[in-house]
């Protein structure tokens, strides 16, 4: 049985296998009952344990084993605000959560879930829908972690746009809201049903209330669903270099690095490309195999997980016919140390599970490698851009953020019903807002500390002790 599924089935001396597992209304009065164990309230708590360790030292411990000429543009990333601070230290804030109360309830993890890892992507069917779309960290863990570092992700933004407390507030505590009522909503229905659940475009513009940002998103929606691989991203990204198509560099962003391109590694990459076609479905394999590798350079990507390993490839099937992929690193999940550790020996096999347990739909192209030897690294492969939309945080207004963060809750829930006991976790956040304000509590002291560690961060950089690259 997989580590993320919850077993709720009870066993007895009269049960037999083919006992029914408990009913839905039973699951929900046990998750009530878990309230007596840790009540709703408990929830609001955040106060730094005695024993908190110096978060600059956890900073500098998570750039070991990255490149390191890129850690201090990562450096440079998170010193821009509070906000990218937080985004780049989800090792940290597991470290913080496994102090804080937990029902007991499991489900598949994000890990890392922040307002930015959400986004717009097209489905194999060519349909635009909004879902999680960063797995990196992703494991079985206790539910509520996800909620309150996507709730304490809203007070930083809120704080970076300039938000009055009272918008703030109103936007975790919305976010946990929605969570709570969809949650609800998905304990009333059948397992089969809840798989089929997603988000799409016309959902998310319908949620908005504000008229330009509809319109905004609107525009952006007709120009991606317009947007080809061979007429946009290849002319982007590609040149053609010695009568053959390679990859165009833009340093540091990407480039072309001595260990990806000296003779040495082409087997390797060979091999490791060979291990990746393993794992697709067998469908998928014919369509692979239409593709050629012609050149790979590194990228640099996100805040917290510049440094890492990440390469884009750029395959094809014909002169006019491109393909490109995105080759990244995976590394042991922070959550680890406070969860236990994976099922999987691969950790890209580890993201690329949870991906596809958390989604509603996944790329075609989604699965896994190791390079080579025992101790070789492990990647997930996936197409580079496949519409994605990031979502323009900074332009919005308190109006428009709310709706986000209800719509942000909304995802997370129907993520978490897919692998957790949707039952008991509405039976245990109940019908009232008890649960939401206390979110809101949570999330307003945590984003204080979010800003103390940044503080100490940039103080850090002030003194020498950290090299930060701020990019132009």
């Amino acid at each position: 049985m997989p580590a993320a599924a919850v077993k709720i089935v009870r066993t007895s001396k009269s049960s037999t296998k083919s006992a029914l597992p408990p009913d839905p209304d039973e699951r929900r009065a046990a998750g009530k009952a878990l309230r007596d164990r840790v009540s709703r309230q408990q929830h609001s708590e955040w106060t730094p344990p005695k024993d908190r360790r110096n978060p600059v030292d956890m900073v500098i411990e998570s750039s070991k084993g990255r490149i390191p000429e890129l850690v201090p543009i990562r450096y440079g990333r998170m010193m821009v605000s509070p906000f990218t601070f937080y985004r780049g230290t989800a090792g940290l804030m597991a470290a913080d959560l496994a102090s804080t109360p937990t029902t007991g309830i499991r489900a598949q993890l994000c890990g890392d879930c922040h307002l930015m890892n959400l986004g717009g992507f097209a489905t194999p069917e060519r349909r635009l829908i909004f879902d999680m779309n960063d797995f990196d960290e992703t494991l079985p863990g206790p539910w509520e972690w996800d909620l309150k570092r996507l709730a304490a992700s809203f007070i930083m933004a809120c704080r970076s746009n300039g938000f009055s407390k009272s918008d703030q507030r109103d936007a975790a505590q919305i976010c946990a809201q929605s969570y709570r009522e969809r949650m609800a909503e998905y304990s009333g229905m059948q397992a089969l049903e809840i798989w089929y659940q997603v988000l799409d475009v016309e959902k998310v513009m319908a949620s908005l209330r504000d008229k330009v940002s509809r319109a905004r998103l609107q525009k952006r929606v007709q120009k991606e669903e317009a947007r080809t691989v061979t007429e946009h991203d290849f002319p982007t990204l590609a040149e053609a270099k010695g009568g053959k198509s390679a990859i165009k560099d833009n340093p540091p962003l990407i480039y072309h690095h001595q260990v990806l391109n000296s003779p040495a590694n082409q087997d390797n990459i060979l091999q490791a490309f060979a291990r990746y076609r393993e794992t697709l479905p067998d469908e998928r394999k014919v369509l692979f195999d239409r593709y050629q590798l012609m050149d790979m350079a590194l990228k640099v990507v996100g805040v917290g997980s510049v440094g890492t390993l990440c390469t884009v490839a750029l395959m094809m099937a014909a002169n006019n016919d491109p393909l490109f992929l995105q080759i990244k690193e995976a590394n042991r999940s922070v959550l680890e140390p406070y969860v236990g550790k994976s099922v999987y020996a691969n950790q890209a096999q580890r993201v690329v599970t949870g991906q596809r347990l958390m989604q509603s739909a996944s790329d075609i192209f989604l699965g896994w490698t190791v390079g080579k030897g025992s101790g070789g690294r492990h990647f997930y492969v996936r197409q580079l851009r496949d519409m994605k939309m990031k979502v323009l945080v900074e332009v919005f207004n308190p109006t428009t953020m709310i709706d986000y963060a209800r719509l942000c809750g909304w995802t997370l829930a129907r993520a978490h019903a897919k692998s957790g006991d949707s039952s008991m976790i509405s039976g245990y956040l109940g019908k009232s807002n008890v649960f939401d304000c206390a979110i809101a509590d949570f999330s307003m002291s945590y984003a204080d500390q979010a800003e103390r560690d940044h503080a100490a961060f940039l103080e850090a950089i002030r003194k020498g002790e950290i090299e930060a690259n701020v990019e132009h």
